[in-house]
């Protein structure tokens, strides 16, 4: 579901090594903020309502949002209401929310 707590807590990562240092590894050094990578992931929009996902494209994008369904649990019975319902949206990333991004990531075009 959206990748859980990500997309609320994303800035809370960039954030941490600068707080506690004690607690990271020295050794690793990313090249990025961590919410820089977490820009390249793809979320599904299955979020429940129309704020958490206006919250979820304002942290990510919404190029990097798919309808999600979590098959076989019925957690939505109406997975693109909200989707529609959302509107701070555009037409278009609407469109590409519901299928269009799928159709680029997987290549389906």
């Amino acid at each position: 579901m959206a990748a859980g707590y990500l997309g609320s807590y994303a800035p809370r990562s960039d954030h941490a090594c600068f707080v506690s240092p004690k607690n990271c590894n020295p050794d690793i050094r990313l090249r990025k903020k961590p919410t820089e990578y977490l820009n390249q992931l793809h979320f599904d929009a299955l979020v429940f309502t129309p704020e958490a996902l206006r919250h979820l494209v304002a942290q990510v994008g919404a190029s990097q949002i798919m309808l999600g369904s979590d098959h076989p649990i019925p957690w939505e019975e109406h997975p693109v209401d909200h989707v529609f319902a959302t509107e701070s949206l555009t037409d278009d990333e609407k469109a590409a929310i519901l299928g269009g991004n799928a159709t680029r990531l997987l290549r389906l075009a």
